[in-house]
């Protein structure tokens, strides 16, 4: 699948609340919950006021001038907290363009991105049953604690 991958404009950051859903991940037979979840406040961290604090970074990947899928980062409060100063992963997908290679793609462009600029490290938080954690793991991911349900992993740069 031919793709390219790009920085957002900032006329797209509203594309994060789709991404933002899509993130969420749903284990095989349970119910998908409302589109209004991503009101929460635990999860508008993610997004709310994107693109005004200076650790803002988030590339889209395009396949046929569609967005794709996205990764972003920013330095937060949020399940994959670690200490101050250190960036939080959130990436997703379409489904239909998961299993592609996209993923990762965006996952090793942001951690160049990141030495780039100058951090030492990055987290973030999966659930254990997620699929996505192999892939964490092959971009250099660590399992540095966890709770009943999730993994939160270091990646040091």
């Amino acid at each position: 699948m031919n793709y390219s991958i790009r920085f957002i404009n900032k006329n797209e950051y509203k594309i994060l609340d789709d991404f933002l859903y899509e993130a969420i991940f749903i284990p095989e037979g349970v119910e998908l919950p409302p589109r209004e979840i991503i009101n929460q406040p635990e999860l508008q961290v993610y997004i709310d006021a994107f693109g005004k604090m200076e650790d803002d970074i988030c590339f889209v990947a395009e396949v046929e001038n569609k967005i794709a899928g996205a990764v972003w980062v920013r330095v937060m409060d949020d399940y994959g907290h670690i200490e101050d100063g250190v960036p939080s992963f959130a990436i997703s997908l379409y489904k239909e363009y998961r299993g592609n290679g996209i993923g990762t793609a965006l996952m090793k462009k942001m951690l160049i991105e990141l030495k780039e600029r100058g951090y030492s490290k990055a987290s973030l938080a999966v659930q254990k049953a997620n699929y996505a954690v192999k892939m964490y793991k092959n971009v250099g991911f660590e399992i540095v604690d966890e709770n009943e349900e999730e993994y939160i992993m270091v990646r040091v740069i």
